[in-house]
């Protein structure tokens, strides 16, 4: 089946833009019940890889051992958007680790949020590699490293042995063969990896129900982690940001990458949903998400109410007024 439109945007009546994508919808038994665009082409998971990405750490007992607190252990899930608490918290997790922040291979930047941006230039800070939106997973990155005898240096080189462990997991979840996996470089310099939309839904119904994982060491990873995003939702985005709202509901899992994949998954109907907004476009997410939400009657009216409040559907222009609307147009389709 061919792209559908997922939302269109209209100015004064007059359609304007539209934002077409491709979606994968998994059932508990695996079977795509739902399915838009070609969902056997290669798509790049970007962040929403960062829950597969920390694995190695929850493994090995490093959490534990560094006395890294479940806050503390959320950002290195997150694409955390440079909140002041965001940067407490990973200043805190760097100082009870024994590596230096020169050793993260993400470059230094300032934080997402402007106003944290603006209150770290007038104090006079520098960029920071601590205050990168990955800073959390490459500090995940070099505590396994630690906690398994890896090296350190070139962690990020795909045939170090921690990559290979990250792509053997994702490998192993998403039940792909090395010949389907495309492996790519991420913005921060971590390897990415692409698979089909279909089987990255798989991996992601697994974050949900797992007891489809039949390696147990992994299965209790998996379940630590999904914990810790749960209890910690803020941590992993930040307020008024789609994976926040979402993980706030303690029934699903969820996480965004960029260039317009979102994932997320439902614990009581074990039910996987990905899908790519082709454009690369990040803002309709919110409404598409609501939209799928209410076509397949999600118990917690809330958490749409929720999703539904991140993005108007309304057009304004620079002095308030609306000038237009969008509307969520995509259908679920067998």
């Amino acid at each position: 089946m061919s792209f559908q439109t997922f939302l269109k945007e209209y100015r004064g009546g007059v359609l304007e833009n539209i934002h077409i994508g491709q979606l994968s919808c998994i059932n508990e038994a695996k079977v795509e019940i739902y399915s838009i665009g070609q969902n056997h082409e290669p798509v790049y998971f970007r962040s929403a890889a960062k829950p597969f990405q920390a694995i190695p750490i929850f493994l090995t007992g490093a959490i534990q051992k560094w006395g890294i607190t479940s806050e503390e252990s959320a950002l290195i899930m997150a694409s955390q958007r440079g909140e002041i608490y965001h940067q407490e918290r990973l200043q805190s997790l760097l100082e009870k680790l024994p590596f230096k922040e020169e050793q993260l291979i993400c470059a230094a930047s300032y934080p997402l949020n402007e106003g944290a941006k603006e209150q770290y230039i007038h104090e006079g800070h520098q960029k920071r590699k601590l205050y990168h939106n990955c800073a959390g997973k490459h500090l995940g990155f070099l505590t396994a490293c630690l906690a398994n005898g890896y090296p350190l240096d070139n962690y990020c080189d795909i045939e170090h042995p921690l990559q290979q462990q990250i792509k053997n997991c994702i490998m192993e979840l998403s039940e792909v063969v090395e010949e389907q996996l495309i492996i790519g470089v991420d913005g921060c310099g971590a390897p990415n990896f692409a698979i089909p939309l279909r089987n990255m839904a798989i991996a992601y119904l697994k974050l949900a129900t797992p007891n489809l994982i039949e390696n147990e060491k992994l299965r209790s990873a998996v379940i630590q982690i999904v914990d810790v995003m749960n209890s910690y939702p803020n941590m992993i985005a930040s307020e008024n940001f789609i994976c926040s709202a979402l993980l706030m509901d303690p029934n699903i899992v969820a996480k965004g990458g960029a260039q317009g994949v979102y994932c997320f998954s439902l614990k009581k109907e074990k039910l996987s949903f990905v899908f790519k907004i082709m454009n690369g476009s990040e803002s309709p997410w919110p409404l598409v998400i609501a939209n799928l939400l209410e076509q397949i009657d999600y118990a917690n009216k809330e958490t749409i109410e929720n999703v539904k409040a991140i993005h108007s559907t309304h057009i304004k222009n620079d002095a308030g007024d609306v000038v237009g609307e969008i509307v969520s147009s995509i259908q679920l389709v067998t």
